[in-house]
C-alpha cells in the first residue's frame, strides 16, 4: 500500500509541473461520483481531491491538443461561423462597400468618350469642307504655265525674212519643234497639226501653224519651204543660226540632240509637243503626240473658249 502511494505521489509532482505549463485552463470534464471514494482512499489527505481535479484538467488538455485535432478544426470552424456571424451582424449596421467602378465613373467615361468622338468627327467634316471649298477655289487657266514656257525670239521664216514673236502678235498659234530630215515622226505630227488646223477653221477659228528647225546645219532657208509646202498653204517654217536656234528652245523648254553619226546622215532626237500661244504670245497648253488629230481640234477650241471668258 505504501509503494502504491508513492507512486503517486511521484505522479502528482509530475503533474504539478506540467501544470504550471498550462496558460489556458479548459473545463474539465465532472469526476463521476462512484470514483471519490477510491480516490479519497489512494491518495493522502494533504493532497485533496482539488490536487487531482487540477491533474485532470491538464490531462484533458494535453489529449484533446494532441489525439483529437478534428475537435480544433471543429472548434474553429465554430469560431469561423461566430465571426462570420458577427461579421454579418457588425455589415447589417454599416453601408456594404462599393465595387471599383461606380456608376457615376461608368457614366463620366461613357460622357467623355462620346465627347471624343464628336469633336473628331466635326473636324473630320470641318476638314473636308476646306478641301472643297479649296478645290473649287482653284481655276483652271492658262496662267500656270505662262512664265515658264516661251519667250522673245528672232528667226528667219522659209522665204528668207526675219521674223520675231511680235510677228504673231493678234493671232492664235500652233507651235511644233522638228526638223526636215526627221524620217517618220515629224512628217506625222506635221500632218496632224495641219489637218486640225483646217477643223478648227471649220468652227471658226484661225490658227496659224509654225515650224522651228531644230536642225540649224542642214535645214535651210530653201530646205525648210520646200519641207513646209508639203504640209499646208499657211504653215510657216522657220530656221536660223545655231544660237538662235539654242535660244528659242531654251524658252520653249524644248529638248533636241544629235545622236550618232553615220558619214554625212545623223538624226535629231527632240520633244515631241505642240504648244499653243494665245494672241499675246503667252503659253495656253501643250499637246503631246498621245493626242489624235480630233483630240488636238477639240482641245485647242476648248482652250480657246476658255480663254475669251476670262
Amino acid at each position: 500500500m505504501a509503494s502504491i502511494i508513492s507512486r503517486n505521489v511521484n505522479k502528482l509532482r509530475f503533474l504539478n509541473s506540467r501544470l504550471a505549463q498550462c496558460r489556458s485552463p479548459m473545463p474539465s470534464p465532472p469526476i463521476p461520483d462512484r470514483t471519490l471514494p477510491l480516490l479519497q482512499s489512494a491518495l493522502p489527505l494533504g493532497i485533496g481531491i482539488q490536487s487531482f481535479a487540477m491533474y485532470q484538467r491538464c490531462l484533458f488538455s494535453t489529449s484533446t491538443a494532441t489525439v483529437n485535432p478534428e475537435n480544433q478544426g471543429d472548434a474553429n470552424s465554430g469560431e469561423g461561423e461566430k465571426s462570420g456571424e458577427s461579421n454579418k451582424s457588425s455589415d447589417g449596421g454599416r453601408a456594404v462597400r462599393g465595387g471599383p467602378i461606380s456608376w457615376l465613373s461608368f457614366l463620366l467615361v461613357v460622357a467623355t468618350g462620346a465627347g471624343v468622338l464628336f469633336y473628331y468627327d466635326r473636324e473630320k467634316k470641318q476638314h473636308i469642307e476646306e478641301i472643297n471649298n479649296a478645290s473649287k477655289a482653284v481655276k483652271q487657266g492658262p496662267s500656270a504655265g505662262k512664265a515658264a514656257i516661251g519667250g522673245p525670239f528672232n528667226l528667219i521664216n522659209h522665204d528668207g525674212k526675219n521674223v520675231t514673236d511680235r510677228d504673231f502678235l493678234g493671232k492664235w498659234t500652233l507651235i511644233y519643234f522638228g526638223f526636215t530630215h526627221c524620217p517618220d515622226i515629224c512628217p506625222d505630227e506635221l500632218q496632224k497639226l495641219a489637218t486640225a488646223v483646217d477643223k478648227i477653221k471649220e468652227k471658226g477659228i484661225e490658227i496659224v501653224p509654225v515650224f522651228i528647225s531644230v536642225d540649224p546645219e542642214r535645214d535651210t532657208v530653201e530646205q525648210v519651204r520646200e519641207y513646209v509646202k508639203e504640209f499646208h498653204p499657211k504653215l510657216i517654217g522657220l530656221t536660223g543660226t545655231s544660237d538662235e536656234i539654242r535660244s528659242v528652245a531654251r524658252a520653249y523648254r524644248v529638248y533636241y540632240m544629235k545622236t550618232a553619226e553615220e558619214d554625212s546622215d545623223y538624226l535629231v532626237d527632240h520633244s515631241i509637243v505642240m504648244y499653243l500661244m494665245s494672241p499675246n504670245m503667252q503659253f495656253v497648253k501643250f499637246f503631246g503626240k498621245n493626242n489624235d488629230v480630233d483630240a488636238l481640234a477639240d482641245g485647242v477650241v476648248k482652250e480657246i473658249k476658255q480663254y475669251k471668258k476670262q
